[in-house]
């Protein structure tokens, strides 16, 4: 029999108060019509309100559960009578401090105060208090330690009791606040009950206490073994017993063992049974593993505490018996009150957000252990799935001729997963591009975001797909010679981190001063999330091991680093002090790039940087990639604007460089799209509209024709090549600039918009450009280092002339940006002919100065060599089966929303015109290169203010004619 010394404290028949922990209430069991008066001490819990600034500025967010709760849960009755919502700062919702971080609300007559009908059974008074901001992502709150609601009981005239000691949360189902003890201390125990009763209290099943006609029973048993404690109380009233119940772990003394040989930080597979997990978690005082392995069923045990090396710095447990094969969830329990996923996990579990994850998507997923633990589960499974991979020697695009597709897979499919985005490279094969950038996709709060607030860092994020779903996605690429770049943010993560959770200063809500591997606060002028401290041994070694993760576990290419001027631990106030020259930031991106080349010998590694031009200079020196946003010139030119419209910027020799490692872009996800600003905004001079639907995509062929022919690697954001024209801040309510509350919202996925024959021209004019980056001809333009650029970019008549030392290839191109018609004197550099690349016209040169007149948005890409019977891969809209010209018009009488569709036959020149009843054009619709296929073209503008009656619209192509009748009303 075991035996229990405890020292009796009281056994009185009072209520009994605490003061001193996170909510206390008045009177200790509130019944449905009785006046509750509730104190919170900001001190505890979350402390999300501790020392705050303004206490008297403190409101709170009160609502009831009753029999009708959904789940239970639900909250009903929200503010009761006061009417007001979330964010609420009516003087009715306003706490009052008292002090020393305690503040009070008073409710009069619950059921009165709610307004909760006779009848309706209130289980419980559900509150939070929080400070006068509206907006739920930035508002402060007090609350559980777990950040969840609070939660007071209603009673009703039954028996009931409650433990006041130890110090409970109020959380839905009653916890205590974290326990740590020890074999041989004591545990200080205090019970209450509603009315006098007979009070027992129990340890382990064994009646440590009792006491006759009290309401209050206390008791301070020694904890005589080591393992899960039970205590329980009982309050009996006759034939009534009612109970509350809580379980403690008691720990004995922490073993002491170095790491066993040849481990490291995170899951170590020792063989199909057996695994070891090593945690990096100086200054701990215990670490257990809890989970569903074999005898664990989620809380300690003592068989799964981890031993604690001689430095004290890791924690480590090796775990036998397990199934091969079998996965298996699991959590780090830290000190008896922190639950933690492993931060080198390559799959977690997401009660919040995985049951969106469509079964198509992810199949199958294990469940949550809903009711078991809470946060994020990390699972490992021993021999788990293998992937065979079809191309083991991938043979990386030269860096210096990338043309790379950044895309974001929510917005570009709507089945968003690894399955369709392989099934969908034949389209992105044809535009000619040789690698796909994919913004992140390391597991993310939430299933909808950009990504850049990653947490999981070695877990792809499973709204995208499995993991050998992803490695068959970056296969298929490389079979089809395209490189994958995965976007990863260094710079900072966000809440669920659990390298940010193990060591977090809950009363300044940030990571605490002694985390290893953060900031509490940034050091640089500003930033994001939780900020990294790259100068840490800790940071660098798991930063590391990331970056050699996944270009050896899934064979990518290489990295799109996210705001890499974020990593520096030098101290600045404003943005010039931070893109200030740094060598320590180039000295911690060049260890990293060393620890990848550890793996694969030349990977792309691609800077979002914007410093300093000597410090871009030197990391281009070393390899990298640096991005060049000439976002602004681009837009402006496109518009018609030429104030602001030089693209030096993007031309790698401007900047001094010796190498041609500029990215240039003139879209990405952060830039507003080009054609939406043509569309909304562009200039006009006379009938010449850049507004105009047909013209503002004729603009984005301009666009094109000087982006992707300027030597160095280039970069397309999705759908650019369709002439996307839904805004990024598309439904914002606060305007279109910055940051608009629209951003990062899904935006619409617009693949009809390759029926539409403008887009499609586009696509065609994109396709061109990069497959000319690509042709044996032309290539040594591009690649450089020895080509000779000769060009005006900077007024409204550009011009380019490329040509490569070892080839006798050359290249020019002019276009017009302007919205009336420019000349311009231009030399072409050798006499004859040269080829329009795009148009398959001829122009003969002299070889001196010649006078060149464009009309506004014309432009031209002439080649000294003819590449019209070069081999080319078709493209093709619609596949049209029929080899005559045929059309047909979508409504008669026509209007401005009627649709022309044109099977063409073979490609070339079309044209279409509108014709009256006595044979006059009085029109012309359309004149323009096709593909052969069906097209779909709008009427649009182009029958308004015609007179009514019958018209005919006359389409020619190459021998073929077909007419159309039209009736105008």
């Amino acid at each position: 029999m075991k035996r229990f010394f405890f020292t009796l404290l009281s056994i009185v028949a009072v209520t009994f108060s605490v003061n001193a922990q996170l909510l206390t209430w008045t009177p200790d069991f509130p019944k449905d019509n009785d006046n509750i008066t509730i104190v919170l001490d900001a001190s505890k819990g979350n402390q999300g309100l501790f020392n705050y600034s303004n206490p008297n500025n403190i409101y709170v967010h009160v609502g009831v559960t009753t029999n009708l709760s959904i789940n239970g849960t639900q909250w009903l009755y929200v503010n009761g009578s006061t009417g007001g919502t979330y964010g609420g700062t009516t003087a009715a919702l306003k706490a009052t401090s008292l002090g020393n971080n305690k503040y009070q609300y008073v409710i009069n007559n619950i059921r009165s105060f709610f307004g909760v009908p006779a009848g309706e059974t209130i289980r419980n008074v559900a509150i939070i208090f929080r400070d006068a901001n509206a907006n739920t992502a930035l508002v402060k709150k007090a609350a559980n330690i777990d950040g969840s609601d609070m939660y007071i009981p209603v009673y009703d005239n039954s028996i009931a009791t409650r433990f006041t000691t130890p110090f409970f949360q109020p959380t839905f189902a009653r916890i205590p606040e974290p326990i740590t003890k020890q074999v041989g201390d004591n545990i200080a125990l205090t019970a209450i009950a509603n009315k006098s009763s007979v009070m027992k209290l129990f340890l382990n099943g064994t009646e440590i206490q009792s006491a006759n006609n009290v309401t209050t029973i206390s008791a301070n048993p020694v904890i005589t073994t080591s393992g899960n404690q039970t205590v329980r109380v009982d309050a009996i009233d006759g034939a009534t017993t009612k109970s509350e119940s809580f379980q403690f772990f008691a720990t004995s003394s922490v073993t002491v063992l170095p790491l066993p040989p040849g481990v490291k930080d995170g899951i170590n597979y020792i063989s199909g049974t057996s695994v070891t997990l090593v945690l990096y978690a100086p200054g701990k005082s215990r670490v257990s593993v809890i989970g569903d392995f074999p005898g664990s069923n989620w809380v300690e045990q003592t068989n799964y505490t981890m031993n604690k090396t001689p430095d004290g710095n890791y924690w480590w447990l090796t775990i036998n018996g397990l199934t091969s094969g079998t996965e298996y969830l699991f959590q780090y329990f830290v000190d008896g009150t922190l639950k933690i996923a492993e931060p080198y996990a390559e799959k977690i579990l997401d009660p919040s957000h995985d049951g969106s994850i469509p079964a198509d998507t992810y199949t199958p997923l294990k469940p949550y252990p809903t009711g078991s633990t809470t946060g994020i589960v990390s699972t490992l499974q021993t021999n788990g799935p293998a992937y065979t991979w079809a191309v083991n020697n991938f043979t990386r695009p030269d860096k210096r001729n990338l043309v790379i597709y950044e895309l974001l897979l929510r917005d570009f499919l709507a089945a968003h997963n690894w399955k369709t985005l392989k099934d969908t490279l034949s389209y992105l094969k044809r535009l000619g591009i040789n690698a796909i950038e994919v913004m992140p996709f390391n597991e993310f709060e939430g299933n909808l975001s950009w990504g850049y607030n990653g947490y999981q860092y070695f877990a792809p994020d499973k709204y995208y797909g499995s993991k050998n779903t992803l490695k068959e996605f970056i296969d298929t690429c490389h079979k089809n010679g395209i490189a994958v770049i995965m976007d990863i943010v260094l710079n900072h993560t966000y809440g669920p981190s659990p390298l940010a959770q193990l060591y977090w200063d809950g009363p300044n809500n940030r990571p605490a001063a002694n985390n290893p591997w953060y900031n509490p606060v940034q050091p640089h002028a500003f930033g994001f999330g939780e900020d990294f401290n790259h100068s840490s041994a800790a940071t660098t070694y798991f930063f590391n091991r990331v970056l050699q993760h996944w270009v050896s576990e899934y064979k990518i290419d290489g990295y799109r680093v996210d705001f890499s001027k974020g990593l520096t631990q030098k101290v600045s106030t404003t943005d010039a002090g931070f893109s200030a020259y740094d060598a320590s930031r180039i000295a911690i991106l060049n260890n990293y790039s060393n620890a990848i080349k550890t793996i694969i010998p030349d990977p792309y590694i691609i800077l979002e940087h914007f410093c300093d031009d000597a410090e871009e200079l030197e990391l281009s020196n070393s390899g990298f990639l640096l991005w060049s946003n000439v976002w602004t010139q681009y837009q402006e030119a496109s518009m018609g604007f030429i104030g602001n419209s030089n693209f030096e910027r993007g031309v790698y020799t401007t900047r001094g460089w010796a190498n041609p490692h500029l990215v240039t872009f003139m879209e990405s996800h952060d830039e507003e799209r080009i054609t939406f600003k043509n569309i909304k905004y562009g200039n006009s001079s006379g009938s010449y509209s850049v507004r105009d639907f047909a013209t503002a995509l004729k603009r984005m062929e301009l666009n094109a024709a000087f982006m992707l022919t300027i030597p160095g690697p280039k970069m397309i954001w999705q759908f650019g090549e369709l002439g996307y024209d839904f805004s990024r801040c598309y439904l914002s309510t606060n305007g279109e600039g910055g940051d608009c509350n629209t951003k990062t919202d899904q935006k619409p996925i617009r693949w009809d918009f390759q029926t539409v024959i403008q887009r499609q021209r586009l696509y065609d004019v994109y396709s061109s450009l990069n497959k000319l980056r690509f042709h044996p001809w032309y290539k040594d333009v591009f690649i450089g280092n020895n080509i000779t650029l000769a060009r005006n970019l900077s007024g409204a008549f550009k011009t380019m002339t490329m040509r490569s030392a070892t080839d006798s290839s050359m290249m020019c191109v002019v276009g017009n940006f302007d919205v009336t018609a420019q000349t311009t004197t231009f030399t072409f550099p050798s006499a004859g002919t040269w080829y329009d690349y795009l148009n398959g016209t001829t122009f003969t040169s002299t070889g001196t100065a010649q006078n060149i007149t464009l009309q506004p948005g014309e432009f031209h890409v002439y080649l000294n060599r003819n590449l019209i019977n070069a081999v080319t891969t078709p493209v093709t809209v619609i596949n049209n089966p029929e080899n005559t010209l045929s059309a047909s018009v979508s409504s008669n009488p026509a209007t401005p929303s009627s649709v022309l569709t044109v099977n063409v036959p073979i490609t070339g020149k079309v044209d279409v015109s509108l014709f009256n009843q006595v044979g006059q054009r009085v029109r012309n619709i359309f004149a323009d290169r096709l593909v052969k296929g069906k097209h779909l073209l709008p009427l649009n503008n182009k029958i308004n203010n015609l007179p009514a009656g019958i018209y005919v619209l006359k389409i020619q192509a190459a021998t073929q004619s077909v007419s159309v009748k039209i009736v105008v009303q």
